[in-house]
């Protein structure tokens, strides 16, 4: 079943990327009969603007998946540490953004208020509450199972808070810290949906984005076969990422989860 939701849709973006426009305004599973991934990939690269796209995915994402991480584990270190149940509250209330769908027109309204509506710091900011809520989640499971002797050691021998976090904790939160930082990577660098609202567009939009613009431009309108190029284009990066790194997913979600 696997191979059908997963290999079928690449196949089709495969196969199409590769026909001329006249083959792929139809877009099928066959071959094609005269191939020109070349031309196509290059015409797509040229006219779709993906430099700028690319640039702007990686200014959002990548201090996106920073600012999860570090707020993330610092929760996560006092939830796990701490007990009672002002902390436990906290604890249901940060994690509530797994079951709860963020209300986009309330986001919107909200950064218009404070200015940063159609900016990169607002889709930051909005990319970082979104998936917080899984980072937590991940790394409290996750610490709750280490040791505490070794920080009662590290505050023995005059290690500060900081220290004890910075020296003790981070470097035992790697496993989850991957995996958290894959999840947040994949999530936000295919997003189109907030992007569309939030940055609505113009010279900060993300490649996502930008692909929904050029889509719906006279040059793109029938060009399957420039659509589906951009497609592949764009998910190299994660492809990338998620076969080089999926055994750090697998390790990190059991690991924070499980246990």
């Amino acid at each position: 079943m696997a191979l059908v939701f997963i290999g079928v849709p690449l196949w089709l973006v495969l196969v199409t990327s590769a026909k001329p426009q006249g083959e792929a305004i139809k877009p099928n599973l066959a071959l094609p009969r005269h191939w020109q991934p070349a031309t196509n990939y290059r015409d797509t690269f040229d006219q779709g603007q993906m430099l700028r796209g690319f640039v702007n995915s990686v200014l959002v994402v990548v201090p996106s998946v920073v600012l999860v991480l570090l707020l993330g584990a610092g929760a996560a270190w006092v939830f796990a540490r701490r007990s009672g149940r002002l902390v436990s509250a906290a604890y249901a209330l940060s994690i509530s953004g797994l079951l709860l769908p963020p209300a986009v027109i309330t986001i919107v309204m909200e950064l218009r208020q404070l200015g940063l509506a159609n900016t990169r710091p607002g889709m930051i900011a909005v990319y970082t509450g979104m998936y917080l809520s899984t980072a937590i989640f991940f790394m409290t499971g996750f610490i709750r199972t280490l040791p505490y002797e070794l920080e009662e050691a590290a505050r023995i021998d005059g290690a500060g808070s900081w220290k004890v976090f910075t020296r003790i904790v981070l470097p035992l939160l790697r496993p989850v810290i991957a995996t958290a930082t894959i999840m947040v990577m994949l999530f936000a660098w295919s997003d189109v949906f907030y992007a569309f609202f939030v940055l609505g567009g113009g010279a900060d939009a993300t490649l996502p984005l930008n692909l929904y613009q050029v889509a719906s431009a006279a040059l793109y309108l029938n060009n399957w076969h420039l659509i589906f190029a951009y497609v592949a284009l764009m998910s190299l990066p994660m492809v990338a990422v998620f076969v080089i790194a999926q055994r750090r997913i697998i390790a990190g979600i059991t690991s924070g989860a499980v246990k």
